[in-house]
């Protein structure tokens, strides 16, 4: 439209004739000569502008020219459905029922192309891209999330595995609905959330205005993960039906015979996200499903770095092999050489500057062909003066549980899986549980039956010992700073003045528990009483580790330190969960409760459950899905006493055939839609801070 500003812009103030405009006067270098055309060009639509009235030049009739491959092109029949339903919605409708309905009228063709019967009245609410193209075989379904949450659909985005080139697959066969929980299909789906997140997050920058709220502009949410690899439903490859049938006019669809049956599954990519619609405005919500969201779909098929998949699932592969060699050694944690273990307080990854891992002599092992530091089983101790890194290393030991992915920084920081965190939890309900290792007599109590609906320090701190060792754990990670003193450890002068104490120190216990099988990390820096019974010592140094077992062990040599040996313990916490107030419905009611608060508590049924004291229950999406997983078994139990640990043995294998998204329910309207996968252990410490919930002595 060069053509056309220059001739409006060079006008005289005073002029209201258009004379330039309307003749459109140009050279042509060609012929030499002056030429006259009032057409005027956009790319490739051309705009006719021409004088409608003799005596009034300043309302020009303009003609638009759009070449008819423009409006008939590839991309016309995608969504096709879905953009019906739009144009034929009610101003005022807010509750898009039709696009959850999905209604289609289907015809069925035989296959000589005649009609078999007359249309019949089909319901699904996934969308296909048209054939043809890049979009060829994604699909798009929606689902109402829940009854107040009708303008914020979860959509479901299902891409052929193929599209994505060349990379490591899961193992799937067509009987399997569901990937398995593998590291390496896990770490591809990871990697895949994160990169259609990018381009999800340049949607929202474009709707973003800081003046209204999400419900007048519109938004796209999805799942913002951290450094940890996890199994998750906003991301996982799944086998998926096929499109069967082909689009005609308007919502009618035409199946040929035989072809919904001849339809083999296909390996996709399901991506879940949320889409808030904004408020009456229909037309902006259209261009959202029908056309900014498939584009964005697209740069990220057409954009995918297969190379860099790969070597995510690379990754992934090496972090199994090395817990594969964890598991067959006497090693319980490893930690590589080269590794950034402190964190960066604004971005919670790899802090800039930080200084390198490096295993001290002696202790250098190698792994999976990657060099770094095994920590043996048994007991170990990490000290150092303050701000050392000492529980810098135990959070990374911590975190070592899940994998992580490349440039965290702690990627190659591996751990047991199934370490537990633990400390002291002030005020926390333990119900039924023997913690008689740890605590010999209570005033008018049975330490072998305990039960309080609020605990001091010590006692939650056995009590959370002895959970963690009936729950699987093979290695406690403890730290001073978060600990009960009176419980960890009590020197001799104390020993000495106090004659009648009830309370087990930690240091007593920690070798008897490392000859079950359960191994001890402690960071330590206090108290010198754990350097007699530690098997290593460790000390950081301006960051920097180094091995001082040999001048510890002099030292507690030395100044006398040592330890009674208690007669062994009974390790049996012999618990059956009774089914009587394991319930999502509240006490006289007829409805279930279920919420993830955001300071930290999960209400469900009766019960407030602080999830604060769970270090490793570590996302939003751990803590929705361990509420969706206890709901889960409430509902389903039958039995009148059961063992919590069987059941969540089953439903993981549940879970790994029908998908995280199998526990979800749209009944529940404060509840978040995005799960990630916890571990067993923590959901059996959920459980464990329940306080309505009683047991059963388990006598078999």
């Amino acid at each position: 439209m060069k053509r056309l500003s220059c001739f409006v812009m060079g006008q005289a103030p005073n002029d209201d004739s258009y004379i330039k405009m309307y003749e459109g006067a140009m050279f042509d270098v060609f012929s030499n000569e002056t030429v006259y055309e009032s057409v005027y060009w956009y790319g490739e639509i051309g705009y006719r502008v021409e004088r409608s009235k003799k005596n009034d030049p300043t309302c020009p009739t303009v003609t638009v020219m759009v070449p008819c491959d423009l409006l008939i092109s590839e991309e016309v029949d995608g969504l096709k459905r879905l953009k019906y339903y739009f144009l034929h919605m009610q101003p005022k409708d807010e509750t898009y029922k039709s696009i959850y309905e999905g209604k289609m009228m289907a015809t069925l063709i035989t296959s000589g192309g005649e009609p078999l019967e007359f249309p019949e009245e089909h319901a699904e609410a996934v969308y296909w891209e048209n054939p043809g193209g890049i979009r060829e075989g994604i699909s798009y379904e929606y689902a109402q999330t829940h009854k107040l949450a009708k303008d914020c659909p979860t959509v479901k985005v299902r891409i052929p595995a193929e599209k994505l080139g060349n990379i490591p697959l899961p193992e799937h066969d067509e009987m399997t609905v569901h990937h398995a929980f593998s590291a390496q299909a896990a770490a591809a789906a990871d990697f895949c959330l994160r990169a259609f997140g990018q381009k999800l997050a340049g949607l929202n920058a474009a709707l973003y205005n800081r003046s209204r709220p999400d419900k007048e502009n519109g938004a796209y949410y999805f799942p913002k993960p951290g450094g940890e690899v996890l199994v998750r439903n906003g991301a996982y490859f799944a086998m998926c039906q096929p499109k069967y049938y082909e689009n005609g006019s308007g919502i009618s669809v035409y199946i040929r015979d035989g072809d919904q049956e001849k339809c083999k599954p296909v390996l996709c990519l399901c991506l879940t996200l949320q889409v808030q619609l904004p408020q009456k405005k229909h037309e902006k919500a259209m261009r959202m499903l029908c056309r900014d969201l498939p584009a964005a779909v697209e740069e990220f098929v057409r954009e995918f770095d297969a190379a860099g998949c790969c070597d995510a699932v690379a990754l992934a592969e090496t972090q199994t092999a090395i817990r594969s060699a964890l598991r067959d050694s006497p090693y319980c944690a490893f930690i590589a050489d080269g590794a950034i273990l402190p964190r960066d307080s604004k971005t919670g990854g790899a802090m800039e500057g930080a200084i390198p891992f490096c295993a001290p002599e002696g202790t250098k092992i190698i792994l999976a062909g990657i060099p770094g530091m095994g920590i043996r089983r048994g007991v170990t101790v990490i000290t150092g003066g303050g701000y050392s890194g000492k529980s810098t290393v135990l959070d990374a030991i911590a975190e070592g549980v899940y994998n992580h992915v490349g440039g965290d920084g702690r990627e190659l920081c591996i751990t047991d899986e199934t370490a537990v965190s633990i400390a002291a939890e002030d005020g926390r309900c333990v119900r039924n549980l023997n913690i008689a290792p740890f605590i010999k007599w209570l005033p008018g109590g049975n330490p072998a039956d305990f039960s309080t609906v609020h605990a001091s320090g010590s006692t939650s701190q056995a009590a959370n010992i002895m959970e963690a060792v009936d729950s699987g754990a093979r290695l406690l990670l403890i730290d001073e700073d978060r600990s009960a003193t009176n419980f960890m450890i009590r020197d001799k002068l104390m020993k000495a003045l106090i004659r009648r104490e009830p309370i087990t120190p930690f240091t007593d216990r920690v070798q008897e528990l490392a000859g079950r099988d359960v191994s001890t990390i402690l960071v330590i820096g206090g108290s010198g009483e754990y350097l007699a019974v530690a098997d290593a010592v460790y000390m950081m140094d301006a960051y920097i580790m180094h091995d001082v077992t040999v001048q510890a062990k002099a030292l507690a040599s030395a100044h006398g330190i040592a330890h009674e040996i208690p007669a062994a313990a009974e390790w049996d916490a012999g618990r059956l969960v009774e089914k009587l107030n394991f319930s999502s419905y509240p006490e006289n009611s007829g409805s279930e409760r279920m919420e993830v608060s955001d300071m930290g508590y999960l209400i469900l049924g009766r019960e407030a459950v602080d999830l604060r004291g769970l270090q490793q229950l570590m996302s939003e999406g751990q803590r929705q899905a361990a509420g969706f997983i206890l709901r889960y078994l409430m509902i389903r139990e039958k039995e009148a006493a059961f063992s919590l640990s069987d059941r969540l043995d089953a439903l993981m294998e549940t879970l790994e055939r029908d998908g995280l998204d199998s526990i979800y329910s749209s009944y529940f309207t404060s509840c978040g839609r995005f799960f990630d996968l916890p571990r067993k252990q923590d959901i059996i410490a959920v459980v464990h801070r329940m306080r309505q919930i009683t047991y059963v002595r388990n006598d078999r």
